[in-house]
């Protein structure tokens, strides 16, 4: 079947990057580098599959930019100059292991955790520092968040342009910021969480403040022609998933809602105006949630790991012990509120802030089927498309999407990968895409010793579905 007639595959430039089609694989990661945050071969064999794949671009985990928040545990670390070595051989040798016209690109992607810092060997008041001082029962493992000093916030914007000159000197196409995820920098956007009354907290211009100061460090650390992109929230929903964040905000709409469209159309022009190159839009509040892994409610994912943390502090505790007492049934349906799939969820978001800006929006969730993503693509609700866990599933995705509409064996959606991504190494958990869980590991391990495997040839010969 001829490749034009689907924009998917059609090649795209942003600035002075050319990507060899419309699709990038979106922040993923799992528990693969060594405790001291340097990559190892097992991180280098996971992101090659990727680009083995076909994928036109490759946007790395959140990599952490503070010495201490470190988190999770065993993701890649760039808070040090030691770290430049050991990725620019491990980028340089994912990129080679593209195959298309175009090489494959890697984009690191810079942030911090905060308040929602997931795991450490040992509780820190280090990972507690935040917009504001809040309890919040779901993210984060410390009793409650400390806010930040003016001095603190100074220098996690060193920090982020440290690590931007490291992106550069690494060999990477491009960098890119988290403001989304529920981390640091959402904190500070969020008005729930963010109850600042100083320069930092308050209007719409004060939360944005800390994201437009790290915009403009990190520009100005990469220079002017580095690729510099921004993920954004378009909507907080703090409603979801149901959780228990004190003391409330007695602004109802900023409590319950957060940020809206309006807010973020308006964060979009700013960081246009602030020389951000692209931006990456998905929706929601922390790490996971319903509007960003739009899919089932991975129960049995967040349940481990609320066990694997329970030890850090009072709150993690009753948290497991609440999530063990209670019955499938009910976390279903009372945390699992909201959890549904919804093809392209991101899409009509994204399309809105395009058409507020004149750079180049890249959408996030719910991208599977060939039809939903050029379909996106062809309405023009945005120019790129980022996928996660259907490429997990199926490493070769765009190889199966050039003969068929779905991959033989889809992603489900259910998101446990995202779910255990902080205690376990990431692959592929819902068993019911296999005849049992032995064939499941067996996958993976197959995948992750030949990253250029491929999805359909192992689901259509090898390991047959039942």
């Amino acid at each position: 079947m001829p490749l034009e007639p689907f924009k998917l595959f059609e090649p795209f430039k942003i600035k002075n990057v050319e990507f060899g089609n419309r699709v990038v694989r979106s922040s993923i990661g799992g528990r693969m580098a060594y405790y001291d945050g340097r990559v190892s071969p097992a991180w280098v064999a996971f992101e090659k599959r990727f680009a083995a794949g076909g994928v036109a671009a490759i946007i790395s985990a959140t990599i952490s930019i503070n010495k201490d928040r470190m988190s999770p545990l065993e993701y890649p670390s760039i808070h040090s100059d030691r770290f430049i070595g050991p990725l620019r051989d491990a980028v340089r040798e994912v990129k080679t292991a593209g195959t298309g016209r175009v090489a494959c690109r890697y984009i690191m992607q810079i942030g911090d955790t905060g308040g929602h810092t997931h795991t450490s060997l040992f509780p820190q008041p280090s990972d507690a520092l935040s917009a504001s001082s809040t309890f919040d029962f779901l993210y984060g493992y410390c009793n409650r968040t400390i806010a930040m000093t003016e001095d603190q916030i100074e220098a996690s914007i060193a920090e982020f342009a440290a690590a931007a000159r490291r992106v550069v000197a690494i060999g990477c196409d491009g960098i890119e910021v988290t403001a989304s995820k529920g981390y640091l920098i959402q904190q500070f956007l969020n008005p729930a969480t963010n109850r600042r009354r100083d320069q930092y907290g308050g209007s719409v211009d004060n939360r944005f403040r800390f994201l437009s100061r790290v915009a403009e460090a990190v520009r100005k650390a990469v220079g002017p022609d580095f690729l510099f992109g921004v993920r954004l929230s378009a909507k907080d929903y703090n409603y979801l998933p149901i959780n228990m964040r004190l003391p409330p905000v007695w602004n109802l709409r900023h409590y319950l809602i957060g940020n809206t469209l309006r807010e973020t159309t308006y964060y979009a022009k700013r960081l246009q105006e602030l020389g951000v190159d692209y931006l990456h839009v998905d929706s929601g509040f922390g790490f996971l949630n319903p509007k960003g892994s739009p899919g089932a409610f991975p129960d049995a994912g967040f349940k481990t790991f609320a066990n694997t943390n329970r030890y850090l502090s009072g709150k993690a505790q009753a948290r497991a012990i609440i999530f063990n007492l209670a019955p499938p049934w009910f976390r279903r349906r009372v945390f699992g509120l909201g959890w549904r799939f919804a093809p392209a969820a991101n899409a009509d978001f994204a399309a809105a802030i395009k058409r507020a800006v004149r750079i180049p929006v890249i959408a996030n969730g719910g991208f599977q089927n060939r039809d939903v993503i050029d379909g996106a693509l062809r309405a023009d609700k945005c120019d790129m498309v980022a996928i996660a866990r259907p490429l997990l599933a199926n490493p070769d995705l765009l190889r199966q999407l050039q003969r068929r509409n779905a991959p033989w064996r889809p992603c489900t959606f259910c998101s446990l990968c995202c779910a255990r991504t902080a205690v376990f190494p990431l692959g592929c958990y819902d068993v019911t895409r296999f005849k049992n869980s032995h064939e499941m590991m067996l996958d993976q391990i197959l995948r992750m010793s030949s990253p250029e495997r491929p999805s359909d040839v192992v689901a259509e010969k090898e390991l047959p579905v039942r």
